[in-house]
């Protein structure tokens, strides 16, 4: 319920083909064993790529890394960023991370990144 992922991670891993992200019981499994310490850096950083991909395009763009950022920040009045301070770190972000210097993160890129991140597993 605080999750601020929940609906992207239920479009992620349900295989619903009414597009209502609904889980079934194998996708909650799924969902379970990629989440689970087991589970390699390789495979959690594959989904975490999909659910911070909102527009499912393949890529975190600058919209997706706006999202992912007040994702994380929150909305309520304590925690949400100074005015320019979301944009200021999408600057940043895209600076460290793309490596290519296209304006957008692809899945290599982004797994480079959380490589070099033990906090990230």
């Amino acid at each position: 319920q605080a999750n601020p992922f929940q609906h992207r991670i239920c479009h992620v891993f349900s295989t619903s083909e009414n597009s209502d992200d609904s889980m079934s019981f194998e996708d909650f499994l799924d969902m379970l064993s990629v989440f689970s310490d087991s589970a390699t850096s390789e495979i959690k950083s594959h989904y975490a790529f999909r659910i911070f991909d909102f527009d499912d395009d393949g890529t975190l763009s600058r919209k997706d890394l706006e999202k992912l950022v007040n994702c994380l920040t929150g909305q309520d009045e304590e925690s949400r960023l100074k005015r320019g301070q979301p944009i200021q770190n999408v600057r940043t972000i895209l600076e460290e991370s793309d490596i290519d210097k296209d304006g957008t993160i692809n899945l290599s890129e982004f797994q480079h990144v959380v490589s070099r991140s033990p906090d990230f597993a």
